[in-house]
């Protein structure tokens, strides 16, 4: 199903420590994959949503909600076409999919996902 948000990303400037509040606070918990994203996931404790955690890469960057979609490219035409701006152009991640990260005509930020083991 698309449209639903199905992932968030917490950028941090210290790793460890990020990790730390968010298992004493919520009871996370986090799988570290080094390869080819230095990046860690994360499982809450409803398994509803997951998330994943990185390091900070822009002072101004911000946590991002991920909305699942059928066919990034045509939601990368649409959103742009309505005043949207493409921050991180369409992207993979080998054997799970595609990714983008934008900016809404009000500059807030949002991803996009779409599934694909093909992705590459």
């Amino acid at each position: 199903m698309a449209g639903h948000v199905c992932h968030f990303e917490i950028p941090a400037d210290d790793l460890g420590a990020l990790k730390g509040f968010y298992s004493d606070v919520f009871g996370w918990s986090f799988e570290h994959i080094p390869e080819p994203f230095d990046y860690d996931v994360i499982k809450t404790s409803g398994e509803t949503l997951g998330g994943g955690m990185i390091l900070r890469q822009d002072p101004r960057q911000g946590t991002v909600n991920y909305i699942c979609v059928d066919s990034i490219d045509e939601t990368l035409e649409q959103a742009t076409m309505r005043g949207a701006k493409i921050i991180v152009p369409k992207s993979a991640v080998a054997g799970l999919g595609w990714y983008a990260i934008l900016h809404d005509p009000q500059r807030n930020s949002f991803g996009l996902w779409q599934d694909d083991k093909n992705a590459c």
